[in-house]
């Protein structure tokens, strides 16, 4: 697979057609490298700066809540009460406590960029891009409310601080909490400014900064004007990003307290009313702020959204690239609408229809005919993907074997059968290597891969050929076998780093086990509220 260098144009929400090129990097991928000098910078910081910072930020904390809990006391969760002159005396010395804390984290001066709208003028700000926990540093600014798990309340100081700015708390056990979440965020925003302005990211997830991927719809639905709001992190060295896979928190915090400077710069744009349109679809609505917030920030807009993850995420032994194009087909199938809702039985009939095709080479009509699908410039798209050659022609397996990881993400071993099946020979049911190679480099989604190593590995008889049975025994015995014989091998397939240790599930989903093998969690992610319930897959939130 490979993105190709031209694409067509595509139809946004609103029918304006936007040459939407593809991120140069995984939105959800941060990789950190340091030269000998920050390492020895960081070194020093850790035992000089760090600690004093620490402590500092930690003290301020615990200075906040008592002033906290004063105000937070009495107060009504469906009433707002009028700001006598202690609370606004509170709300101050909060602020004030806050900027030193950041002061502390090295954060000496904000710019701030724009005017802030009022609540009357607009009741919700949407803030982007969000790549990491210290976007917190705009709430503590505004003290708006902002939406949160419900079980975040009951959290020893922090929970009390949290109540002080009236956030909507979403109850992960309540079916029906999206709904009232909506109803809430609604009742407030039509308030004419008597509650608090609410501050939301509807990207939904973090990213790098490096695009922004598709706006949730739940600042949108209020139908009610929005302030967008853009967030910048010019810092030689990115300690600041968070995002599924990269640095952990607690090493995002080690980094950034280990810096001298950190600069903030928040940007407020013009207010966006919504046209009637808009207000009817809160999706082209989302769109069209999305793509004023890409105009200011000067980078490219994607679709790829909050699922996406999910497949960036995925836990096996065959952890996708960095730069794996896999991301881009996934936003293609689900533009097109090809998921299946039933991929199992879909996956077994494309790979049915593959396999009698016996590796004939498809041209976009014959691409579409297969998909029973019209041809279309999100269909070029995908097919560009595909035609590496640049000749007009694709395999069909390699388009199924795509679609069976991007649906069974943490199937890997169901995806290689799959392959295994469309590939082999009739007479012994066995591949070659150059069609292994096929098919493990359509599973990484990258352009070439070398099997040799791992070829000559399985194949201990020398036949040139090897069956799936051969495969999975190998598997079995060399459950590290892609660390060893394929990343090894290929230098050029910058994987994220291992972070944080997660429980394996069992090998039927080709993950690693054994008390050596970790394997990369999530990170933290700090959600707007949505339809998931707090895992993906086997993969768990941390907010």
């Amino acid at each position: 697979m490979r993105l190709p260098s031209n694409r067509q144009c595509v139809m946004e929400g609103d029918g304006k057609k936007m040459d939407q090129a593809p991120p140069v990097r995984n939105p959800f991928v941060h990789v950190l490298k340091f030269t000998p000098l920050e390492k020895a910078k960081i070194a020093l910081m850790t035992v000089t700066l760090f600690p004093i910072r620490l402590l500092i930020a930690a003290f301020m904390m615990l200075l906040a809540w008592p002033f906290a809990f004063i105000a937070s006391v009495g107060r009504s969760e469906t009433t707002v009460e009028p700001q006598c002159l202690w609370r606004r005396l509170v709300d101050i010395i909060l602020r004030i406590i806050m900027r030193v804390m950041w002061f502390a984290g090295g954060f000496h001066w904000m710019t701030v960029k724009g005017r802030r709208a009022l609540p009357t003028e607009a009741p919700i700000l949407t803030l982007a891009p969000h790549s990491s926990y210290f976007d917190a540093i705009p709430v503590t600014m505004t003290m708006s409310s902002i939406v949160m798990k419900a079980e975040s309340k009951d959290i020893p100081l922090w929970g009390t601080l949290i109540k002080y700015i009236r956030p909507v708390f979403v109850s992960r056990s309540d079916q029906d909490s999206r709904k009232k979440t909506v109803e809430e965020i609604k009742r407030r925003a039509r308030s004419g400014g008597e509650w608090p302005q609410i501050m939301i990211f509807p990207e939904g997830t973090c990213t790098n900064r490096s695009c922004l991927i598709t706006f949730k719809p739940g600042a949108f639905i209020p139908a009610v004007p929005v302030q967008p709001v853009v967030i910048r992190y010019p810092n030689k060295l990115d300690s600041i990003t968070w995002t599924w896979q990269g640095p952990g928190a607690f090493q995002i915090l080690w980094l950034t307290l280990c810096q001298l400077h950190n600069e903030f710069v928040i940007e407020f744009l013009p207010i966006y009313t919504p046209s009637e349109e808009e207000k009817k679809n809160p999706a082209l609505f989302a769109i069209n702020v999305r793509r004023i917030m890409a105009k200011a920030l000067g980078v490219p807009i994607t679709d790829y959204s909050f699922e996406d993850c999910q497949l960036a995420m995925a836990e096996g032994q065959l952890r996708l690239p960095v730069d794996t194009c896999l991301l881009e087909f996934a936003k293609l199938v689900r533009r097109l609408g090809l998921k299946p809702q039933n991929s199992e039985k879909v996956l077994q009939e494309y790979g049915n229809r593959a396999r009698k095709l016996e590796g004939q080479k498809l041209g976009l009509e014959g691409f579409a005919h297969f998909l029973d699908v019209p041809v279309s410039d999100m269909l070029r798209d995908m097919f560009g993907l595909f035609d590496e050659h640049e000749d007009n022609r694709m395999d069909i397996r390699e388009y199924v074997i795509a679609l069976s990881v991007v649906c069974r993400p943490a199937k890997t071993l169901e995806t290689m059968k799959l392959a295994f099946k469309m590939f082999e020979a009739e007479e012994d049911g066995a591949i070659t290597e150059s069609e292994l190679a096929v098919i493990l480099k359509t599973a990484l989604g990258v352009s070439h891969i070398s099997v040799s190593h791992l070829f000559t590995a399985i194949d201990v008889d020398d036949t040139g050929k090897i069956t799936f049975d051969k495969f999975r025994n190998f598997v079995e015995h060399h459950q590290d076998f892609a660390d060893d014989y394929l990343y090894t091998e290929n230098t050029d397939l910058h994987s994220a780093p291992d972070n944080d240790h997660q429980t394996q599930p069992s090998l039927s989903t080709l993950k690693v086990k054994g008390a050596a093998a970790t394997s990369k969690t999530a990170n933290g992610i700090c959600p707007e509220f949505s339809d998931h319930d707090g895992t993906i897959d086997g993969l768990k939130k941390h907010n």
